[in-house]
């Protein structure tokens, strides 16, 4: 995976220090990272004014009196992804029902979706001096291996074991280019990273601190407090026992299993210098341990007898995928999926202190020469992964408004379940297809010899497990138990 500043991924660390830096100005105006946080920042500036607009007359001073109040985004019925289907798979762009409630021609929101996504890349290649013309060509055909990936995902037997939409947009690019190979004209919208990192910075703005607030102490116990212990262990695991020839790959991995998956894998690709191969093998390890996880953990919580927001925790500080861990939790029951989300919420806000701590510890010692001078402060932040940025500022922003807006609450929901949420998956998915796109078996197979990143994911996640269920139960089962926190 590529710096943030599009600097060759190969470059020694001489290379990078010596190379002319352009200003941070320039920077903001050319770059992939700083564009992903205009483009995503775009997005959500008109989505919240769509709702602000839109909410009825009474609506502040029915909120402020405490009155119960509906809203909706008027952007939902133009933004979709397939739905569910049982036997003709058409039945996924269309849902039956009275528009006036509610209910949505699918296939009018996945042509919206594909409409707002195409035309702000093009703008944005554009902008940027890039292939816009060649992206506007190959785009319909990333976004229909999308919409495939969609539509596989919402097949109600394979929903039902919720094998998500990643899995299926990881398979459907990798077979095509472990076969006939990936076409050449569609290499112009294969924008794994900048597909990646708007949906990262669309994220931010569902990382509501007052989720943070609602456990207190023993959320923040068993999100912040294991996660570092287990990420630093595994990377040093790895390079000590293991003896994994790649630094990078062993840190994408580690970040992957003990922060929250995809998103800190990525994250922490970009801080690294990860290759893509060891980015998609990281995802693809983490895909795989979501799914088992997500089915036997539940099992394990009531063999076990644990409480209800004991093993909630437990759900939410070591599955990877948020999706996976709210499906997880919904089988113990409301409490327990409320615990889970909201740890999973909390630990998902280390996704840019993790990538920050990454690029300052690459710099300073990974990448270190002996030769030349200590790199500066400079370094780090040339180093550090923009879009983090977009990340952490959407968060609290939309905390702030979340918080102290009259009906904010209200406004914010609407505003990431009517618009939001549905373009980071589409984001998200587009960005898996071209990680199958441009991952080959072939590639891969060096870092399989040994069997080395599987014990290393097995081994750290089984640290994992072992003390965030400690902690789960020293927080919710013992020390704040009589509190009701």
């Amino acid at each position: 995976m590529s710096n943030p500043d599009d600097a060759p991924s190969e470059a020694s660390k001489s290379d990078i220090v010596e190379q002319p830096r352009v200003s941070t100005w320039e920077q903001m105006k050319t770059t992939e990272d700083w564009w992903a946080i205009w483009c995503a920042g775009l997005i959500l500036i008109v989505a919240f004014l769509a709702v602000w607009i839109s909410v009825p007359a009474n609506f502040f001073t029915a909120s402020d009196q405490g009155e119960s109040v509906s809203i909706s985004s008027p952007l939902k019925s133009w933004l979709a992804k397939p739905g569910k289907w049982t036997q003709n798979p058409v039945d996924a762009f269309y849902v039956a029902g009275d528009e006036d409630k509610g209910a949505t021609t699918t296939y009018r929101g996945v042509l919206g979706a594909f409409v707002i996504i195409g035309v702000l890349f093009t703008v944005a290649m554009t902008v940027r001096k890039k292939n816009a013309i060649g992206f506007l060509k190959a785009f319909p055909v990333i976004f229909l291996l999308a919409t495939v990936a969609y539509v596989l995902a919402g097949q109600s037997v394979i929903k039902a074991y919720n094998l998500e939409y990643a899995l299926w947009a990881l398979l459907v690019g990798l077979v095509i280019s472990n076969t006939i190979g990936t076409p050449h004209p569609w290499r112009p919208a294969i924008m794994t990273e900048f597909f990646i990192k708007t949906g990262l910075v669309l994220l931010g703005a569902e990382v509501l601190m007052s989720r943070l607030m609602a456990l207190g102490i023993p959320g923040i116990g068993v999100a912040w407090v294991v996660t570092p212990i287990v990420l630093i262990s595994t990377f040093v695991f790895g390079q000590k026992v293991l003896k994994i020839p790649s630094k990078s790959l062993n840190m994408v991995i580690s970040a992957d299993m003990s922060v929250c998956g995809v998103s800190a894998a990525i994250a922490t690709a970009a801080s690294c210098k990860a290759k893509k191969e060891e980015l998609s093998l990281a995802i693809g390890l983490s895909l795989s341990f979501t799914v088992v996880m997500m089915i036997l953990l539940p099992l394990a919580i009531k063999a076990m007898g644990l409480p209800d927001d004991v093993g909630g925790a437990w759900l939410g500080g070591t599955i990877d995928a948020t999706g996976a861990v709210a499906v997880a939790g919904a089988t113990l029951g409301e409490e327990a999926l409320e615990v889970a989300a909201t740890v999973k919420m909390i630990q998902n806000i280390l996704i840019g202190v993790t990538a920050f701590c990454v690029a300052a510890y690459w710099v300073a010692y990974v990448e270190k020469d002996s030769d030349a001078a200590k790199p500066g402060i400079g370094e780090i932040w040339y180093r550090f992964p923009k879009f983090v940025l977009g990340f952490i500022g959407a968060s609290i922003l939309f905390s702030i408004l979340h918080a102290n807006l009259s009906g904010g609450d209200l406004m914010i929901e609407a505003m990431i379940g009517g618009s939001t949420k549905t373009l980071r998956g589409w984001f998200f998915c587009l960005a898996f297809v071209c990680i199958g796109l441009e991952t080959n078996f072939k590639q891969l197979l060096p870092y399989f010899r040994g069997g080395k990143p599987m014990i290393l994911y097995v081994c750290g996640q089984s640290l994992n497990l072992l003390l965030t269920l400690i902690m789960a139960y020293l927080m919710f089962g013992v020390l704040f138990a009589e509190s009701g926190q």
